[in-house]
């Protein structure tokens, strides 16, 4: 039995040079979650991350996050904010993309492996653990899966399937805090948002 989620985590890369880029949607997803949420981001040192602390669908606390520490150091942020708040590793939702999902697409799992994503590596080293619920959200490997491709932006033609998508996850997210992760995987898995 999986402990209830209390802190919903987006990979991404901190500054604006890395806004919006296809390596960030998991940023992307947790401030749409913030903003429905309507509670505020606070920049906190002790957590290295931007942290938003609200009320989830069924009046539960939970505690959003957005590392700073870049990408492939992610895990340190979410232990420390795991320790300061003596939460479980399965009480964790890790969201970030995925390259080997179309765009338009979405995965919500209750574990895995990292899949080569280096966030998800020092995520699953810091936890001690890789099971832990994650919502992965397609960003395509395009031509060749290079790193220019990762930290680039969406072409105009994604940009209203990123739109839908991002609302998306954040539905999986809210069904997965009031009924449970397998039920949102259920729903959410099969849907696809066309191009």
């Amino acid at each position: 039995m999986t402990a209830p989620i209390s802190l919903i985590v987006g990979l991404g890369n901190p500054g604006p040079k890395y806004d919006r880029t296809r390596h960030n949607i998991g940023f992307d997803c947790v401030d749409r979650l913030a903003h429905r949420w309507q509670c505020p981001w606070q920049e906190q040192r002790r957590f290295k991350g931007i942290v938003a602390e609200g009320r989830g669908p069924t009046g539960e606390k939970i505690i959003l996050l957005k590392p700073t520490t870049y990408m492939n150091r992610s895990g340190e942020a979410m232990r420390a904010v795991l320790d300061w708040y003596k939460l479980t590793p399965t009480s964790v939702l890790v969201v970030y993309d995925d390259l080997d999902l179309p765009v338009g697409r979405l995965r919500l799992r209750l574990s895995g492996s990292a899949g080569g994503h280096n966030g998800m590596k020092s995520a699953i080293a810091h936890l001690g653990t890789q099971d832990f619920p994650r919502l992965r959200l397609g960003i395509d490997k395009g031509d060749d899966a290079t790193i220019s491709h990762v930290l680039g932006k969406f072409a105009p033609a994604e940009q209203r399937v990123i739109h839908e998508v991002l609302d998306l996850g954040v539905d999986a997210i809210t069904l997965a805090l009031k009924q449970g992760v397998e039920k949102a995987m259920s729903l959410y898995n099969p849907r696809q948002v066309e191009l």
